[in-house]
Parts: C-alpha cells; sequence; structure tokens
C-alpha cells in the first residue's frame, strides 16, 4: 500500500505527543489548539494508513507498534530540519559554513581535545576540521589557502598575508630512555650530545626544507611523527627534545629521565595563532582564536631546541 507524504507540522505534533504523554500536554507544548493536535495526528494516521496511538476510553495514548517503528525516523526527521534551519540562520548572520584548524604537533592534546568539544557545543552547524602537523607545514596550509586558522611553534613564517599572535607555550626538554648512554653520566660535558643519535622532529613542507632547529647531532633520525619519536625514544634509541606535557608520565615512572644538557637543559616551546588577513573573520574564527589564547598560559621567550 502507499503511503502519503506527512509535513513537518505533522511530524512535530506526533513527536509532541509521545514526549508529553497526552494531546493535552503536545498543544500545550506547541501553543496549539487541542483540536489541532487530534486532527494532526489523524491526518498523519490516514497518510501512513496505520494507528500510530492506542487511545481509547480515558486512558493516556500509548504508542502502538506501528507508532514506535516509525518514531525514532521522524525524530531523525525532525533533527535534520533543525540542522537546515540552523544552517540557514547562521549563514545569514555570517557564521561560517566550515573552518579548518590547523595544529601544530607540539600543542597538548588535552587543550585541543577541549577546544573542539567547546566549540561544537557553541557553533554545532559549523563544520569543523582539523590537521595536526610540524613547524613550517601549519603556515604552509595556511598560505596555501587549506586552513582558515592555525596554531604554529617557533618556526614563524613571516608573509603579509599572514597575521599572528602569541598564545602561550608549553616546555621543551631533552630526554633520554635510562639505558642511554647520556642518561648514564652523572654529568654531561659540553658537545657530549654531538656523539649520539638525535631525533628529530622533521618538516613535512617545502617551506622550511634543508633549515634545522638547533639540531646538535651530526647523527639525526628525522620524523614527522611525534608518537614515533616517543616510541623510539623509550626504546633507547637516540636522545631527543619533547614536551614535557607528553613525557611527564614517563619521567615520572622513570621510563625517560631528563637530560642537563649544557647546550639546551629545557626551554619554552612557544605557541603563535596565526590567520590569513584576506579571510573575513566570522563569529566562528573569532571565537576559534579567542579559545586558542584562553586555552594556553604565560608568555615567555627564549631559544628553542626542536
Amino acid at each position: 500500500m502507499d503511503v502519503g507524504q506527512p509535513t513537518i507540522d505533522q511530524i512535530r505534533i506526533f513527536l509532541a505527543v509521545v514526549d508529553e504523554g497526552s494531546f493535552n500536554g503536545a498543544a500545550r507544548k506547541l501553543g496549539r489548539a487541542i483540536s489541532v493536535i487530534s486532527y494532526g495526528i489523524a491526518n498523519l494516521e490516514a497518510q501512513f494508513g496505520v494507528t500510530l496511538f492506542e487511545r481509547e476510553g480515558s486512558r493516556r495514548p500509548t504508542l502502538t507498534e506501528a507508532g514506535r517503528a516509525v518514531l525514532a525516523t521522524a525524530r531523525a526527521v525532525a533533527d535534520d530540519i533543525d540542522a537546515l534551519m540552523a544552517s540557514v540562520r547562521g549563514y545569514n548572520q555570517g557564521l561560517e559554513a566550515e573552518l579548518t584548524l590547523a595544529v601544530d604537533v607540539m600543542y597538548p592534546t588535552a587543550w585541543l581535545a577541549r577546544l573542539c568539544r567547546q566549540f561544537q557545543a557553541y557553533f554545532p552547524t559549523v563544520d569543523l576540521r582539523l590537521h595536526v602537523e610540524a613547524l613550517g607545514a601549519i603556515a604552509g596550509m595556511l598560505l596555501e589557502g587549506r586552513a582558515h586558522v592555525g596554531v604554529t611553534g617557533p618556526v614563524v613564517i613571516e608573509d603579509p598575508v599572514l597575521d599572528r599572535m602569541r598564545i602561550g607555550e608549553v616546555e621543551l626538554l631533552p630526554v633520554a630512555a635510562p639505558s642511554h648512554p647520556l642518561a648514564r653520566l652523572a654529568e654531561i660535558p659540553p658537545g657530549a650530545g654531538r656523539q649520539h643519535l638525535q631525533l628529530v622532529l622533521t618538516d613535512r613542507s617545502s617551506l622550511t626544507e634543508g633549515r634545522d632547529f638547533s639540531v646538535l647531532s651530526a647523527r639525526t633520525w628525522r620524523l614527522g611523527d611525534l608518537g614515533a619519536k616517543h616510541a623510539l625514544l623509550l626504546e633507547g634509541i637516540g636522545w631527543g627534545n619533547m614536551p614535557l606535557h607528553l613525557v611527564q608520565d614517563d619521567l615520572d615512572a622513570g621510563r625517560l629521565v631528563r637530560l642537563p644538557m649544557q647546550e639546551a637543559p629545557g626551554v619554552a616551546y612557544p605557541f603563535n595563532a596565526q590567520w590569513r588577513r584576506d579571510c573575513p573573520p566570522g563569529p566562528a574564527r573569532s571565537w576559534l582564536i579567542e579559545a586558542l589564547k584562553a586555552g594556553c598560559g604565560g608568555d615567555h621567550a627564549g631559544p628553542i631546541v626542536i
């Protein structure tokens, strides 16, 4: 049997009766006369060719088997319509349809996760796209128009197209496994790091290709993934600089030790928010920049060792 096509209003009436448990409750919720509610349900049942509610006598209306079968789909349709209307309202108010955020790999994951959760709560209709990269790759995405906002580290690409704002920092320190030769030294003499394999986070962009950032050793393994660098350090393969928030548990458990390197015993790793100045500053992007600033702490300048 063919069925008719219900209206959005009929679907909302059906859901209101389910949620409120009565026709009177649905009428109050929707600000309609009870006769309108009854008429809407009757028409919906006629179009579907099924009975949606058992409502004999004075009992509260209860869903029939057919009513239960269509309930989940009806809610999904109403949710989709609500999302469509919110998206159009946002567009009419200047809200972006989508926003791409590119983040330096050193940015703390806990900060990033909290930021994304809050963004989704404030801007449910904006499609947030996230990329995590290293060093100059973030600025490269901004310059190429593949990102709207970036969180860059100490590798600052000066370009008239980009604006930037200092938003905070994390501590970076040299570490190695307890079995590493440097970790077994009571005192590390100057230049000792040059004699051992250094694990270095490398840049996958062409903006800083061929440039080293305070690399001390002549022997290096260059990695594009911070997780791989972390795993190799835990295995005692080389030494390298890591953000404190990522290795704090390893230091506490003795899986890694901090190396008192006299050349660079530990420094601040600064973060900057960057964006294209020719990109219109919509509400979501403006909120994101301020939230990034609030999510970091302090301001400290200093030399950087990658």
